[in-house]
């Protein structure tokens, strides 16, 4: 019996990467060939010292290899990934565009927004990104959160792109989502202080530059708000649909309607609304609590006339999942099986 890609991935799942995550789930694995037992590919480190970790790592994942029924050779191969030019920039005032324009090869935008902070919204993205690509769709994730760009944390990368001419951006691949984000091209703790041109300057960037490839969907996670990034990315590529995101409690839901008014004139539809943080189940004594209140935005969805897409559960495991950089999505349990079920419900209506 021959080996599979899905066994050596599930032995490189079981080795921790430089920086978190694991082998398997960080944008390391090149060029993994298997042809009938011989096994090889090459680990590609974002700096020389992730590199040499690499390296120490190399006989125990060798050695793990060979163990497994039908592996008759192994070779592994580590190198130091190239930075991006210098010349490469993000930001700056954006190119005349009349009217929006189809990104080559995304077949669907899908916005995530929320009307304020603190709702999950960047979480809900990430893990959607991921349970649809369980699902087998291609799919993308733009971190359009210039301000606060959190996905390279949650989805277990930070190695800057790729740029061969230093105008294509190359993206990376976490988890089996091609994924951008501002943070990547950032210094650790670099803060961002632009003002709205140079904002919409690197939205259009991030759209047209980089390389998405063949994508079923584009997930674009969008900052807290109705501002300068929501305006640009409707100018700018036809947003195929809006998911709003919000938590039960009153306050959540007068900032979720600002949200769902921005939409409107926009002129984006919006495929549905979530109720994130909406129940809480002690680990120990199995009690359910509704700490932010229960059934508010589905109550708010039936009030006009949307689609109300579920309920997703506040719970310890999600905010350890996205720390580590592997999203609870990428695993099994309740609350996978609750990303799953909002990836099946989207794409049986065509919205992903």
């Amino acid at each position: 019996m021959s080996v599979t890609r899905e066994q050596v991935l599930a032995v490189l799942a079981g080795f921790a990467a430089p920086g978190g995550g694991t082998i398997a789930s960080r944008d390391i694995v090149r060029v993994l060939a298997v042809e009938g037992g011989a096994v090889r590919f090459v680990l590609e480190a974002e700096s020389p010292e992730a590199t040499r970790a690499l390296e120490v790592l190399r006989p125990e994942i060798e050695a793990k290899l060979r163990a497994l029924p039908g592996v008759t050779s192994v070779s592994i191969a580590t190198s130091t990934a190239t930075a991006a030019p210098p010349s490469l920039k993000i930001g700056g005032h954006p190119k005349p565009q009349t009217g929006p324009k189809p990104i080559a090869g995304v077949a669907r935008v899908l916005a995530v927004g929320s009307g304020k902070g603190g709702v999950g919204k960047s979480t809900v993205a990430s893990n959607l990104a991921v349970a649809l690509a369980r699902a087998g769709r291609k799919v993308g994730l733009l971190d359009a959160d210039i301000y606060g760009p959190s996905q390279p944390r949650m989805m277990g990368v930070n190695r800057r792109p790729a740029s061969p001419d230093g105008k294509t951006i190359i993206p990376i691949v976490a988890h089996g989502v091609t994924m951008m984000s501002i943070g990547l091209m950032l210094n650790d703790g670099e803060a961002v202080i632009w003002r709205g041109p140079m904002l919409m300057g690197a939205i259009q960037q991030m759209l047209e530059q980089v390389a998405w490839g063949e994508l079923d969907v584009l997930i674009v996670d969008l900052p807290p708000g109705t501002g300068d990034v929501q305006l640009s990315l409707a100018q700018k590529v036809p947003v195929s649909g809006a998911l709003v995101v919000s938590t039960p409690q009153d306050v959540a839901l007068i900032d979720a309607r600002r949200a769902l008014s921005m939409f409107s004139k926009l002129g984006v539809p919006v495929v549905g609304l979530i109720e994130n943080m909406s129940t809480y189940v002690c680990p120990n004594c199995g009690h359910e609590a509704h700490l932010f209140g229960h059934g508010g935005v589905a109550t708010e969805a039936k009030g006009l006339g949307l689609p109300f897409l579920g309920e997703l559960p506040l719970d310890l495991s999600v905010r350890l999942a996205g720390d580590a950089g592997t999203p609870i999505a990428a695993g099994d349990g309740p609350v996978a099986q609750a990303y799953a079920r909002l990836a099946a419900s989207l794409i049986k209506t065509g919205s992903a």
